[in-house]
């Protein structure tokens, strides 16, 4: 079974990538949704996260806006949260990876925003980066509520470079062409995966930029 880790930048096209491999049937274990429902009432993040940090816990759940309060106050507070997250993500994600195996899929994907800032990059098997053009992703952006020139240009910082993404990845996938476009690199890529899976080895395009 190969394990694809799914990642790209800010307004990249990540989110609609993933439902693309859901919809060619493939299992998607999405780590944001995960963290959710770790921090969701009667998640096992939140006790753990209460005891370190109380007033993030609001009616019994975890207030994501509290916690970014307190990080923006004490930067240390993050990695105390990571150590307590990281493992219930990792928990989570193995679980799933063994429920899609036993269910005989070839192909699972991780949806990680963060996959190569984490060092999660090491833990698949191949990296798919979504990725369009700057001035593609800065509208993207832009036109999501409460979103301000000086937040992306922030969360940019925060971010691995789009052009090391690329380098780094063993699939490009171009989102700024539209959907039938993305839904084709995303089709093109599990063939050319497939078929080395089954020593086939065709002459499929596709590995390192889906988007051509």
């Amino acid at each position: 079974m190969i394990r694809l880790g799914l990642t790209g930048s800010i307004a990249m096209g990540k989110t609609t990538t993933a439902a693309l491999f859901r919809e060619l049937g493939i299992p998607v274990h999405d780590a944001d949704a995960t963290v959710h429902k770790l921090y969701a009432i009667g998640g096992s993040a939140v006790e753990p996260i209460g005891k370190l940090a109380p007033d993030a816990v609001v009616e019994g759940a975890v207030s994501r806006e509290k916690l970014k309060a307190l990080i923006s106050e004490d930067p240390e507070v993050l990695r105390s949260i990571e150590a307590i997250v990281h493992p219930l993500v990792l928990a989570d994600r193995k679980s799933f990876e063994a429920a899609a195996e036993q269910e005989g899929h070839d192909i699972i994907v991780f949806d990680v925003p963060l996959l190569f800032e984490t060092g999660a990059n090491k833990e698949v098997d191949r990296v798919v980066v979504v990725s369009a053009p700057l001035e593609v992703q800065r509208r993207r952006a832009l036109e999501r509520p409460k979103m301000t020139v000086a937040l992306f240009e922030h969360i940019l910082s925060q971010q691995m470079p789009d052009g090391e993404k690329r380098a780094a990845a063993d699939y490009v996938i171009d989102t700024s062409q539209g959907l039938d476009h993305a839904r084709k690199a995303v089709q093109t890529l599990l063939e050319t995966i497939r078929a080395e899976l089954s020593g086939n080895e065709r002459d499929i395009p596709g590995h390192r930029d889906n988007g051509s």
